[in-house]
């Protein structure tokens, strides 16, 4: 059946100015980094990265490394770092592919690299030791350093932490990209930003205009959008319990009991794989407790920390 030139001209002329409309590209670095990297920001090369970190606190402190989840950024750590840095020396770092470290020019978005990556960065600040903490994606980087690198990590937090296989996942195979993720290079409205980050939070109110924004701006930074593509194309989820059986250091896994990205009762897993771990759940909180209520989420680190 043909379609009448009078039909087929204003239909296109209606999807080319929705392609318009919807069309996101990235956003000048040199905008973002004047608004999102200012005093503490530093960039400095670790592992031919230009790596966009905070080091703040006193240098003679013990030692924090806090590593953000999926598609977030270093700024998702602020309000503890506020409350840390009196009494401890606090890193935090936009993680490779992610923020205003953006595109890894090797292209590798392996867990592999990104480890490499944290072990270059501990040796470019002198730090034998750390504790590090880590959340979602980042809880999974965090005890996978650990297993790598056991004599650099003095303690060990997850918060919430990605690592074991969810149904239909396979373990050492990789995971088909989905269709529709392959629109991100081009597209970010707000709206379907806002649909997976509210449920990141217990109550989604607390999630403020700001703070989505914030999200948003880091995902348009330029090549992010491309290298979070890449990462999930690269990414092959190991069987966790060899690896987690193996961490001899003192653990403290932490979740928020309104968990609607990872169950709580995935806390179990962890609790039976690693020797020496202890639980701390936060009833009225969700999925990045430390954004939802600063506060109320921090003294069970403190606590674990040593007071």
């Amino acid at each position: 059946m043909k379609i009448a030139a009078y039909i087929l001209v204003p239909l296109l002329v209606i999807l080319i100015g929705l392609g318009i409309w919807l069309y996101d590209p990235d956003k000048p670095r040199a905008a973002l980094e004047a608004q999102y990297a200012g005093p503490p920001s530093q960039f400095i090369e670790v592992a031919g990265l230009r790596l966009h970190i905070r080091d703040t606190g006193p240098r003679e402190a013990p030692a924090l490394l806090l590593l953000h989840g999926f598609g977030s950024s270093l700024h998702t750590w602020e309000d503890w770092a506020r409350l840390l840095e009196p009494r401890f020396r606090v890193i935090r770092i936009d993680l490779p592919g992610f923020g205003l470290t953006g595109a890894d020019p090797t292209g590798d978005y392996t867990d592999a690299r990104t480890i490499a990556v944290l072990a270059a960065l501990l040796d470019r600040l002198a730090l034998p030791r750390v504790t590090v903490v880590g959340n979602s994606m980042g809880g999974r980087i965090a005890w996978r350093f650990a297993a790598a690198e056991p004599a650099r990590v003095e303690r060990l937090v997850l918060i919430s932490p990605d690592g074991f296989a969810s149904p239909g996942i396979t373990y050492d195979t990789p995971v088909a990209l989905p269709a529709i993720m392959r629109v991100l290079p081009y597209t970010l409205p707000m709206v379907m930003l806002r649909g997976t980050l509210d449920p990141s939070y217990a109550e989604p109110r607390r999630l403020t205009d700001a703070v989505a924004e914030r999200y948003r701006d880091m995902m348009l930074a330029p090549g992010v959008r491309r290298a979070i593509l890449a990462r999930v194309e690269q990414h092959i989820l190991p069987n966790p319990v060899p690896l987690l059986n193996s961490l001899a250091m003192p653990v403290l896994v932490m979740w928020g009991a309104q968990d609607k990205l990872i169950p709580v009762a995935n806390a179990q897993d962890y609790l039976a794989a690693i020797p020496h771990a202890a639980l701390a759940t936060l009833p009225t909180l969700g999925h990045v407790p430390f954004e939802e209520d600063p506060a109320l989420s921090l003294p069970p680190l403190v606590a674990f920390l040593g007071g």
